[in-house]
């Protein structure tokens, strides 16, 4: 029988009382958001906080997807989406599906419904497993990261952000506020996965984005899910960069995040395989996103 450790408890009732909270507790207290990372981490005893602040109450003041604007009379620059947004928010959300398809394409495949319904996009980042979906999401799409602490506020980009599994730029005493994801004419974005059995972490997957310019790519973004090294494929970006689309180039991208992936040979299949598979999902990915990128250009016209 998994058990975990003796602990306290406590349930923030706005942002501010949960900066307090952790200031007053200190390093050996944990955020608890959705808790389907967390309290699994818990009961193998791989994690033990001395004290659990529940964020459960917040889900008021950072459960929210908007467009923004910086201009007054201009159209939406930015999406921001509140770090205790719920998996099925994300997927029902027209908003997401009309600008950034990549999220729906993503939560399709996280999990099953009992986790959607509670897990959150904030505690999915910050628990930074290497095989969650979100991450590459995030990266491909340029996503930055507002973390708030008790005096200040910074924001991050994911590059920043993911430190390494399990390891975030949010330091003691600050919380995950907000995701803002820029929104770019004619762009398109699009997430592949392979897995065992449905809603099974990866076994790879890649995220992609494209923003087309007279006809050519004009920057494009590729990050990749549970297989090592850096989450974005920053040389298959710059080769995308200026060129006119296609499926011979789209492979040559995909060839090129698969050598810089490095993989490790487990129970979901040999080094080899997945690297494969990064490939070819890679390609698809880049495939379907242009293909949404191209009709965003024809509706704008």
């Amino acid at each position: 029988m998994q058990v975990p450790a003796p602990f306290e408890y406590e349930r923030a009732t706005s942002v501010d009382h949960a900066l307090e909270l952790l200031a007053r507790l200190g390093p050996e207290a944990r955020l608890l958001a959705g808790g389907h990372s967390l309290l699994p981490m818990m009961k193998l005893r791989l994690a033990t906080p001395e004290y659990l602040i529940d964020l459960d109450g917040l889900a008021g003041e950072l459960g929210y997807i908007r467009a923004e604007t910086t201009t007054s009379g201009s159209p939406p620059s930015e999406v921001r989406i509140g770090a205790m947004t719920r998996h099925r928010e994300l997927l029902e959300s027209e908003l997401l599906a009309g600008t950034l398809a990549i999220f729906g394409d993503a939560e399709r495949m996280i999990a099953d419904p009992v986790v959607r319904n509670r897990g959150t996009i904030g505690g999915g980042l910050c628990q930074a497993d290497p095989a969650e979906d979100l991450s590459a999401v995030c990266a491909a799409v340029d996503a930055r990261l507002v973390i708030r602490g008790c005096d200040n506020e910074r924001t991050v980009d994911m590059g920043e952000f993911y430190r390494g599994p399990y390891a975030t730029a949010v330091g003691a005493g600050e919380m995950l506020v907000e995701i803002r994801v820029p929104l770019r004419p004619a762009s398109g974005s699009a997430y592949e996965k392979v897995d065992r059995r449905v809603g099974d972490w990866a076994v790879a997957a890649a995220a992609a984005s494209v923003s087309l310019s007279h006809g050519t790519i004009g920057s494009a973004g590729i990050a990749l899910t549970a297989v090592g090294a850096d989450v974005r494929s920053t040389e298959a970006e710059e080769l995308l960069a200026g060129q006119l689309p296609s499926d011979e180039l789209f492979a040559r991208a995909g060839q090129l995040a698969a050598e810089a992936c490095s993989p490790a040979t487990d129970q979901r299949g040999s080094a080899e395989y997945k690297r494969h598979v990064v490939g070819v999902l890679t390609l698809r990915a880049l495939q379907r996103a242009t293909a949404r990128a191209l009709r965003e250009a024809q509706s704008c016209r």
